[in-house]
């Protein structure tokens, strides 16, 4: 029986009115990276920031790891969500022995994700001097400290060159291994092809489809399918 990691049921949530998520049900297998793909304004950071404990759903409810989710769950969900959380005149190390003392994290943790993220090199140089995919890799690295069993990632290869998405893709593939599920947002159906062992398509605020990408055929096709399916099913 597969396990599930992650489990949204019907969640909601209205900003002045407007219905952003309706009825959302994700569901998010133990170490995996789950794609969750969907055009701009389509409802993906919101969802995200509802797992995450930022934004509270207005109907439905979340399962964490087989129970009901809670704050003290957040130990356990490390997050990247919008601009990574970066005091730029620190180095990385210093970065992460800011939030190592908040976690009560000892110095070898922080050595180790320098090392998955490939920052162990950086030594002296600021955070500010770093290129825009070595700001996004110490934001997961930040992310990382508590050894969390989900690392939720909000569009992450935004902004970043060709080698950043590689070296960003190469990453996350590495975390299932290592016993972290990840649930990655994009709206860059090639990212999330090269990435992804499952994909869930969010569109006009509701989730379209959801299971294993070797089982989506054309990709692209089912994206344009679902979206335009759902969009005019919102005219009528």
């Amino acid at each position: 029986m597969e396990k599930f990691i992650l489990q949204t049921n019907q969640i909601s949530k209205s900003f002045h009115s407007q219905k952003v998520l309706n009825q959302v049900s994700l569901k998010v297998p133990a170490n995996s990276v789950y794609g969750l793909l969907g055009p701009n304004g389509a409802g993906k950071s919101t969802l995200l920031k509802t797992i995450t404990g930022i934004l509270r759903p207005e109907a439905g409810n979340i399962i964490f790891d087989g129970h009901s989710w809670t704050r003290k769950d957040l130990r356990e969900i490390g997050s990247l969500i919008e601009t990574p959380p970066v005091y730029e005149n620190l180095t990385a190390w210093e970065n992460l022995k800011v939030r190592a003392l908040l976690l009560n994290v000892p110095d070898s943790r922080i050595r180790e994700v320098l090392e998955i993220t490939d920052l162990s090199g950086t030594g002296k140089k600021k955070a500010g001097a770093f290129s825009l995919g070595m700001k996004q890799r110490l934001g997961i690295a930040i992310a990382l400290l508590n050894r969390p069993k989900l690392l939720v990632l909000d569009e992450p290869v935004n902004g970043l060159d060709p080698v950043g998405i590689t070296e960003l893709r190469v990453m996350i593939r590495r975390f299932p291994k290592e016993g972290i599920t990840v649930l990655v947002s994009s709206h860059i159906l090639s990212e999330i092809e090269q990435t992804a062992d499952y994909v869930g398509i969010l569109t006009e605020g509701k989730l379209g489809f959801q299971g294993r990408l070797s089982e989506c055929g054309d990709l692209e096709s089912m994206f344009m399918e679902t979206v335009l399916r759902h969009r005019k099913e919102g005219i009528r």
